[in-house]
C-alpha cells in the first residue's frame, strides 16, 4: 500500500506515530493529535475520516520507512553481523534520543485484540518482513560462519526479533535506554559463532 499524503497530512501522520509509540491505539484522541500539529479536529477530520484511517496510514508510512532503511543497510552494509548491529544501534539511538522510544508495531501488537482487524494486518504484515529480512541477515551471516543458528532460521530470526521488541519494553520498564543496548548487544552476541 503506497500513499501519496500532502505535507499537512505527513505532519498529522509524524505526530500521531509519536503519540503511538508513548500509548498504543487506545492512548491518544484526535484532540491530542490537533494540540501536537495546532489545527482543528474537523481539519484531521478531512485528511483522516476516522482514527483507523489515520492509525492504518501511521502505520503504512512506517513500513515503508522501515524497507527504504532495510534497504539501504543491505546496500551500504556487507557484513551480516555489523548490519543487525547497525540495526539495534539504529533503534538504541531513537530510544536514548527519545525520537522513537518504542516500535509503533510493538505497541499496536501488544492492543492486537483490541483495535481494528485492518491495522493488525498491517502490523503483522510489518513483522513479516522484518522477520524475512532478519532471516536474510541470519542466513547471510551462518553461511560465511558468523552466526551459529540453533534453529530453523525463520525461528531465529523471530526470537532475534522477538528480543529486540521485547528490550525496547524492557527499556521502558525501567527508564533507561542503555538497557535496550545491553539486550540487544547479548542478542548479536548470543548468535554469534564464536561465541
Amino acid at each position: 500500500m503506497s500513499l501519496e499524503l500532502s505535507p499537512r497530512a505527513l505532519e498529522i501522520v509524524e505526530q500521531t506515530r509519536l503519540l503511538l509509540a508513548a500509548g498504543g491505539y487506545h492512548g491518544f484522541s484526535y484532540a491530542d493529535v490537533s494540540e501536537k500539529v495546532h489545527i482543528g479536529k474537523p481539519s484531521i477530520h478531512h485528511h483522516f475520516p476516522t482514527k483507523e484511517d489515520l492509525v492504518l496510514s501511521v502505520v503504512t508510512v512506517h513500513r515503508e520507512q522501515a524497507r527504504q532503511g532495510l534497504a539501504k543497510l543491505d546496500q551500504h552494509v556487507e557484513d551480516p553481523q555489523a548490519r543487525l548491529t547497525a540495526y539495534t544501534e539504529y533503534w538504541a539511538t531513537c530510544i536514548r534520543e527519545g525520537t522513537m522510544p518504542m516500535c509503533i508495531c510493538a505497541m499496536l501488537a501488544a492492543e492486537a485484540p483490541l483495535i481494528p482487524s485492518a491495522v493488525a494486518a498491517e502490523v503483522r504484515a510489518y513483522f513479516a518482513e522484518l522477520a524475512a529480512w532478519i532471516g536474510s541477515v541470519l542466513a547471510s551471516g551462518a553461511a560465511k560462519g558468523q552466526f551459529q543458528l540453533r534453529d530453523k532460521v525463520e525461528a531465529e530470526a523471530q526470537a532475534f526479533m522477538s528480543m529486540v521488541h521485547g528490550a525496547m519494553l524492557t527499556a521502558r520498564a525501567f527508564g533507561d535506554p542503555k538497557v535496550f543496548e545491553s539486550i540487544s548487544r547479548a542478542a548479536i552476541k548470543q548468535l554469534s559463532a564464536a561465541g
